[in-house]
């Protein structure tokens, strides 16, 4: 999960609700934190392990690191994000075209914090 700079994050979910204004997908978890937009799968997985019985109390473990990406490493990974996957490909250089500006704004990098989280669990052994 990653979490956009303000101004890359307001760029993108600007651009896209210009191009795709009619979209079931909006980019509202750009301008959110990543980790509480994930978070309720997190707590069913959490829940589901509960279920089951068998383990221990399950745990969320985060750990948050960091990648900068020149404008152009960025804009390559954009066609694989969520919604931006379903534009057609001049929408999508509509949006790329934004988010460049942007980008370039800041310096021409970003550096993107990112979080990775797990749910875990420790198999009780019957006695």
């Amino acid at each position: 999960m990653f979490q956009l700079p303000p101004a890359v994050a307001d760029a993108t979910a600007a651009a896209y609700r210009r191009v795709a204004p009619d979209s079931p997908f909006q980019l509202d978890q750009m301008t959110r934190s990543a980790v509480d937009a994930y978070q309720v799968i997190f707590t069913r997985a959490a829940d589901g392990i509960r279920e089951v019985g068998g383990f221990s109390e399950p745990q969320q473990w985060r750990y948050d690191w960091e990648q900068s990406y020149t404008r152009d490493e960025w804009l390559d990974q954009m066609p694989t994000f969520g919604g931006l996957t379903r534009l057609a490909p001049d929408r999508l250089a509509q949006v790329q075209t934004a988010v460049a500006a942007a980008i370039d704004a800041m310096g021409g990098s970003v550096t993107v914090p990112y979080a990775t989280v797990a749910v875990t669990a420790t198999r009780e052994h019957a006695r």
